[in-house]
């Protein structure tokens, strides 16, 4: 809202989910209209605006399912944001754990259909999620993460299944940085996408 003049609907920008996202463009806005720029213009840059790599970062939709790296989201606070934004979720995590864990996200496991367990945290991850009864298998690698999820979310009845990479640790167990962690959840989900279309009929 503009001075009480709707000025776009957030929900129509697909690289700005969740209401955190909202209110850094509302900030952005703000900031943009005190520097002179059109509303218009600004809803229109909102609207066309990629998003940025491993923050909610969509990759690829393949048989109906999207896949999102949310490497960056490196504690549970981080990942709270985007498992609040999708539903039914086929969750990628784990890796170095913080000291808090998973805590915080219980409210949030009525979206997760299946977990998806990497790297060190593994066991510790594994026992939070059994005792709050969500479906998990112990991966180990992405890349073994990856194509397991999307077998499991392709036959998800609901339609709308979300492969989510959202750690909620640290990498360095298995990787440098976040940043590659990232990079490698995206190398595997086109390797998954080449391997479909090369066995697809001529």
């Amino acid at each position: 809202m503009d001075g009480g003049t709707r000025i776009i609907d957030l929900r129509d920008c697909p690289a700005l989910p969740g209401r955190h996202n909202w209110q850094n463009a509302c900030a952005a806005y703000a900031l943009c209209r005190a520097a002179g720029v059109g509303a218009e213009a600004i809803a229109a840059a909102m609207r066309t605006f990629p998003g940025l790599a491993h923050r909610q970062q969509l990759v690829a939709t393949l048989d109906g399912v999207r896949f999102i790296n949310d490497s960056k989201a490196t504690n549970a606070d981080a990942a709270a944001k985007a498992l609040a934004c999708y539903a039914p979720i086929y969750w990628i995590l784990g890796g170095k754990p913080k000291d808090t864990g998973l805590e915080g996200l219980d409210g949030f496991m009525p979206n997760v259909a299946r977990a998806f367990l990497i790297g060190e945290a593994t066991e510790d991850f594994a026992a939070w999620l059994s005792a709050r009864g969500v479906a998990f298998e112990r991966c180990g690698t992405m890349a073994n993460a990856v194509p397991a999820a999307h077998a499991a979310a392709a036959k998800d009845p609901a339609g709308k299944a979300v492969v989510l990479l959202s750690p909620a640790c640290a990498s360095f167990d298995q990787y440098p940085n976040f940043e590659v962690r990232g990079d490698d959840f995206v190398r595997q989900v086109r390797a998954l996408a080449n391997d479909k279309n090369q066995g697809a009929p001529a």
